[in-house]
């Protein structure tokens, strides 16, 4: 046998034994890459289904911008006049916890959104505060489990468990089951489990748009509790990349504004 054919067997043996194979904690990244954005805006629709079915809706208009290593998003509530000024603004940051504030108008005060609160309810909806931001990728542990076809999509099905009970309260479950799009990294589903490890909530993301960046947007996400029967749907009614909004614009003093 000559040299070439045995580097070629070497390398099939190896391929074969997974060591070029992606790791999970891999595959995750870059599923939370392609959706990363620099700077957008955009207006969406919250649909918020109680137990009976009856429903309520909420207008939103959201920014987000990179400024340095910081990720600032600010958040306002345009309808129902209940609701209507509202205000939330996140500092995403990638290697340490983020900072969230809410500004009520009701009693015209900002406040921090401390920790313990950011898997609690996001404005009543099934989804949480922690939804809103990008996890710390290093809070939790990966594995692949098993490949699947969901809704015409190879995936891979990979589990994100929480490495300690502080990361599972401030994200409000233990551990979570993503379907990953093996062609483009895109997320389709994920299962949600609660601290005794029963299925909690499931997610679907749809209706995926590429974007000039080549990165891609979900305009349609469901959150479905499957332990109360409740549910929220968000909408985006309408996405513009990029901002022309100053870092001034993404502080906690201009939430009432």
């Amino acid at each position: 046998m000559n040299i070439r054919n045995i580097l070629t067997v070497v390398t099939l043996v190896i391929a074969s034994s997974g060591i070029f194979a992606q790791t999970a904690k891999e595959i995750s990244d870059k599923a939370s890459n392609i959706i990363d954005f620099k700077a957008m805006e955009m207006s969406l629709t919250l649909k918020i289904y109680d137990t009976k079915g009856r429903e309520r809706v909420r207008q939103i208009s959201t920014a987000s911008k990179n400024f340095g290593e910081i990720n600032k998003t600010i958040m306002k509530f345009t309808a129902p006049p209940d609701v209507k000024g509202t205000s939330i603004l996140i500092y995403d940051y990638e290697n340490k916890d983020d900072d969230m504030w809410i500004y009520m108008p009701a009693i015209r005060k900002t406040r921090r959104i401390v920790s313990s609160e950011k898997g609690k309810s996001f404005m009543g909806s099934e989804f949480t505060n922690a939804d809103m931001s990008k996890p710390n990728m290093n809070d939790f542990d990966y594995k692949i489990i098993s490949s699947e076809t969901y809704k015409g999509h190879s995936c891979w099905k990979i589990e994100t468990t929480c490495k300690d009970e502080d990361i599972e309260d401030e994200n409000g479950f233990s551990k979570k089951i993503a379907w990953i799009e093996k062609k483009t990294y895109l997320c389709h589903k994920i299962e949600f489990y609660d601290f005794a490890g029963e299925l909690y909530k499931i997610q679907s993301i749809e209706q995926y748009k590429k974007q000039s960046n080549n990165k891609y947007f979900a305009f349609y996400m469901k959150m479905e509790n499957e332990q109360n029967a409740r549910k929220s749907i968000m909408t985006i009614n309408k996405f513009q990349l990029g901002s022309k909004l100053t870092e001034s614009t993404f502080t906690p003093a201009m939430l009432k504004k």
